[in-house]
């Protein structure tokens, strides 16, 4: 029991290596092409110990039942990490918002824009609303809603008043 005991502590541990170094181990397995890495290992070698152990002390059957009984688990185990490990590297977030996407964005003046000069509007940018330095060829009154005819760069836009 002892034996079965050990392997799931060090399962334990080479998870908590695996966490610790983040990817420092990972290289001993990239002949696996990404079938094996140290948390599916740890996960295998850990249930195999643990499966093993409960096995042995809830059964009268021998170590070569409890080892089998083990590693079965130890595969079950290992293939849910790898699973797991494959649907959190496939997450990905959603597209970041580029200056081209406010083309066309409705919003107020929120400090007035002299002719030809910069003042700041309030824009709606992926849902939120953000405050940017706006230019104008024509004077436009706070509060004045507009429209964004070109993005100059990150953080200003050329922007003309709606006529209604």
């Amino acid at each position: 029991m002892m034996w079965f005991l050990g392997f799931g502590m060090a399962g334990l541990a080479l998870l908590v290596l695996s966490l610790v170094f983040d990817g420092l181990l990972e290289g001993l397995f990239d002949a696996f092409d990404g079938l094996v890495s140290l948390p599916v290992v740890a996960g295998f070698v850990s249930m195999l110990g643990f499966g093993g152990a409960i096995v042995l002390g809830t059964t009268g059957l021998g170590a070569g039942a409890a080892t089998s009984m083990g590693a079965v688990a130890g595969l079950g185990a290992g293939w849910l990490t790898w699973k797991a490990s494959r649907a959190l590297m496939r997450d990905q977030t959603a597209t970041t918002p580029r200056e081209s996407d406010l083309l066309g964005t409705s919003g107020a003046v929120v400090t007035a824009i002299p002719a030809g000069g910069y003042g700041e509007v309030l824009l709606r940018r992926a849902g939120q609303p953000v405050k940017l330095a706006a230019r104008s060829d024509v004077p436009v009154a706070r509060g004045a809603e507009v429209w964004v005819e070109a993005a100059l760069s990150a953080t200003s836009v050329e922007v003309r008043p709606v006529q209604r």
